[in-house]
């Protein structure tokens, strides 16, 4: 948010704007807010704080390993979403890609993977390693069963 010391300010103004913002980008959660002004240099320097932490986030890498205890624990936490009597089942997560951080989750029917389920594994997955600041894709694939056998 540049332009901070063009806007009347009491204590509360900056909470008022920061939820006013979260609305608007409601589906980008995970963007980072700085109020600065280019004309004073008003925190200036912590926007390129910010700037660094988001590279970082954006070209980390998790272990396949980690992530599967990570979505063991989610799956124990709260069952997969099922329909018609037949429940999603996810296998295993392995992250394929960086910038954005790209992670293929790996279950038995594709359709049974609400996007409310995959925010859920998501969420679990920021709450353990952050990602502050850059999106995560996921790519739901089906491995079938029969033919890992």
């Amino acid at each position: 948010m540049n332009k901070w010391d063009a806007v009347e300010k009491d204590d509360k103004t900056i909470y008022r704007v920061t939820e006013k913002v979260r609305n608007v980008l409601s589906y980008m959660p995970y963007a980072e807010i700085i109020f600065i002004s280019a004309l004073t240099g008003q925190r200036l320097h912590k926007l390129f704080d910010v700037i660094d932490m988001v590279s970082e986030n954006h070209a980390m890498r998790v272990a396949t390993g980690v992530l599967n205890e990570i979505m063991a624990e989610a799956v124990a936490m709260q069952q997969p979403p099922s329909d018609k009597g037949k429940r999603l089942k996810l296998y295993y997560i392995t992250q394929v890609a960086v910038k954005p951080p790209t992670f293929v989750i790996f279950v038995n029917k594709k359709e049974l993977m609400h996007f409310s389920y995959t925010r859920y594994i998501e969420n679990q997955i920021r709450q353990t390693f952050g990602f502050r600041g850059t999106p995560l894709r996921f790519l739901i694939r089906e491995r079938n069963e029969e033919k890992e056998r």
